[in-house]
């Protein structure tokens, strides 16, 4: 079975959370979502790149979820939950992907 790149993992996390939730109705099904790729990511990150790198990662991922909110403001739901996901797979890919 091929390995699912982190930078999908941690964007399909962003996007299915916020698609989870939305479509349920139910924020914490979402959530749980979020939670799962976030925590499958970060395992991959560290393994990929290091403790400190895996670290940032996170941050970043997180970051990204906190950001949409006010962002979608601005830009709408969807597209900001599309930007902010393309950003961490981005970064995911740069810092640990890339390596791989």
């Amino acid at each position: 079975m091929a390995k699912v790149p982190s930078s999908v993992i941690a964007a399909g996390g962003l996007v299915g959370g916020y698609g989870v939730a939305r479509w349920t109705r139910k924020r914490q099904l979402g959530g749980a979502v979020l939670a799962v790729a976030g925590a499958a990511a970060a395992q991959q990150w560290r393994r990929q790149a290091g403790g400190a790198a895996a670290g940032a990662l996170t941050v970043a991922y997180v970051a990204a979820f906190a950001g949409s909110h006010p962002l979608a403001k601005k830009v709408g739901a969807w597209p900001s939950v599309f930007g902010v996901a393309g950003a961490v797979a981005l970064a995911s890919w740069a810092v640990a992907d890339r390596r791989a």
